[in-house]
């Protein structure tokens, strides 16, 4: 069944589906779209560093998303202001790592590919990484679910409940570099934000708990990931952005149905 690159690519869709959607929600309700894309942006300068020092991918893509969203978070704790900080941080990232790739000699790499995505080019060894990655993030929000929440909804309720909201959000961080290093390959650095964003802001006007909210995301980013890969299959598109559109779409239909219900 793996040896169908169409089959695979499902897969490795879904991964970063079960992994994105759920997080995706914290990253609505905490308003951190910005956050989320300069984790994102940065990934570009950890393809470059694992091309130079011949290292896994995954595994330097990690390392320096998660250095910048610890920046961004140390940084906002010491009185800077936090939309600056994502703003120098995301466009530094990229731009750095955009110019150590034209450095490396002796490698060919397609920009392309880690900016938009090559999900059709995902092999068996990818496949792993990215369901490790995912339940790893999966595990994550399911063991800090209730204290992320209240958090999220409430820092002086989160206090009185002995909930640190710090801890909590560099939680989230930590999460966020995860699904980063795992979507990369999938989306691309320019799009793993929107897969994050748009599954979730979709879900929102239809479900009325976190909960339901989070599912919601998860079963609109896999009819994304399957209805876009379909579109990119027969008309030959581009797959990463075919999806994020699909997704786009799924958004307008929610928000038209909230709209329409609202109006009756």
């Amino acid at each position: 069944m793996l040896d169908d690159f169409m089959m695979r690519a499902l897969l490795a869709g879904l991964g970063v589906v079960i992994a994105a959607a759920p997080l995706g929600c914290f990253v609505v309700w905490r308003r951190m779209a910005y956050f989320s894309d300069a984790t994102s942006h940065a990934s570009i300068l950890g393809v470059a560093l694992a091309l130079g020092f011949s290292v896994p991918i995954f595994g330097s893509v990690l390392v320096v998303a998660l250095l910048v969203a610890l920046l961004v978070w140390f940084a906002s704790d010491k009185g800077h202001s936090v939309d600056t900080m994502l703003g120098v941080v995301a466009h530094s990232a990229l731009a750095f790592g955009l110019v150590a790739v034209a450095f490396i000699d002796g490698v060919r790499i397609d920009l392309m590919a880690y900016l938009f995505g090559e999900i059709l080019a995902v092999s068996k060894t990818d496949l792993l990484w990215i369901w490790g990655g995912a339940l790893l993030v999966l595990a994550l929000l399911a063991w800090r679910w209730s204290a992320l929440l209240t958090a999220t909804l409430n820092r002086d309720l989160a206090y009185a409940s002995g909930i640190d909201p710090r801890r909590e959000q560099l939680i989230l961080t930590i999460a966020l570099a995860l699904v980063v290093a795992v979507a990369i390959k999938v989306v691309g650095a320019l799009l793993i934000g929107a897969m994050l964003i748009i599954p979730a802001a979709a879900a929102r006007p239809l479900t009325k708990t976190p909960e339901l909210m989070a599912v919601g995301a998860t079963l609109i980013g896999a009819a994304s990931m399957a209805v876009g890969l379909r579109v990119a299959f027969i008309y030959d598109t581009p797959a990463g952005p075919t999806i994020v559109c699909t997704a786009a779409l799924f958004f307008l239909i929610s928000n038209g149905i909230s709209w329409a219900r609202q109006a009756a």
